[in-house]
C-alpha cells in the first residue's frame, strides 16, 4: 500500500465550476471525520463538500459520500482514484462552487476523479513497506568499519549503539534474511551476529530499492 507523502490541496475549473481537492494523512476514522467536518466548516457556503477516504494497513476501510450530487458521480469516482493509486491512510474532501452550467453525470464522474488525481500529484506519494528489524553486534575494533558499510549500503540503519558491544539496528526485508547474514560474515570474517529484534513498516520513495544486501 501507499499514503501521500503530505497533507495539501489544489483547485481546478471545469465549466465555471470550482472544484477545491484537500487532502489529509490520517490514521483513523474519526480523524478522516474530523477533517471532513473542518473542510465543511470552511466552505460552508460550498455547493457541495464530497469525500472519500480510505483507511487500514490494507485499505480495508472505505467510506464516500455524494453530498447532494447524482448518486454515484461524486464520491465514489473519489475513492476509486484512491483505491486505484493503492493509497491508505488518506481522506479526500472536494468541495464544488457550481459555475452555473450543469456536467451531466459523465462529466461530474470526471471532475469529481480528477480533482483528486491532481491533488495527489500535487503533495506526492510514500510506498509502504513492511521489514524485519535485526539487531547487528559486533566488537568496537570492527564496528566502526561496519556501521560505514552498512549506512553506505540500500539497508535502512535505524541506530547505533556503543556499549560493551556495538550494536547497530537495521531494517530490511525478511526475503533478505539469508543473504544478509552471509554478507555480513564475509564483511566481518565472522565476527559479527544478528538477531532479530522485530518488524516495522517504512515509507520509501515509489520504485527505490532498499531490499540489496551490503
Amino acid at each position: 500500500m501507499r499514503t501521500i507523502r503530505t497533507s495539501g490541496e489544489v483547485e481546478t475549473e471545469i465549466r465555471k465550476s470550482r472544484f477545491i481537492c484537500a487532502l489529509a494523512r490520517v490514521d483513523s476514522e474519526e480523524a478522516a471525520r474530523d477533517f471532513i467536518a473542518e473542510r465543511r466548516r470552511e466552505h460552508w457556503n460550498a455547493n457541495h463538500n464530497c469525500t472519500a477516504y480510505v483507511l487500514g494497513e490494507d485499505g480495508g476501510v472505505q467510506r464516500s459520500s455524494d453530498d447532494g450530487e447524482p448518486g454515484g458521480t461524486a464520491g465514489t469516482p473519489m475513492l476509486e482514484v484512491l483505491r486505484h493509486r493503492r493509497l491508505t491512510d488518506t481522506v479526500a474532501v472536494v468541495t464544488r462552487y457550481f459555475g452555473g452550467v450543469k456536467l451531466g453525470a459523465g462529466g461530474l464522474i470526471r471532475a469529481y476523479g480528477n480533482a483528486v488525481s491532481a491533488a495527489v500529484e500535487e503533495v506526492g506519494v510514500l510506498e509502504r513497506r513492511r521489514l524485519l528489524v535485526v539487531d547487528v553486534f559486533a566488537d568496537y575494533v570492527l564496528g566502526g568499519r561496519l556501521e560505514s558499510d552498512l549506512r553506505g549500503s540500500p539497508l535502512i540503519v535505524r541506530d547505533v549503539a556503543y556499549e560493551d558491544r556495538v550494536r547497530i539496528e537495521v531494517a530490511l526485508p525478511e526475503a533478505d534474511l539469508t543473504d544478509f547474514g552471509v554478507r555480513l560474515a564475509e564483511l566481518t570474517g565472522g565476527g559479527a551476529e544478528y538477531g532479530i529484534r522485530g518488524r516495522t513498516v517504512v515509507e520509501v520513495e515509489p520504485g527505490s530499492d532498499d531490499s540489496a544486501t551490503p
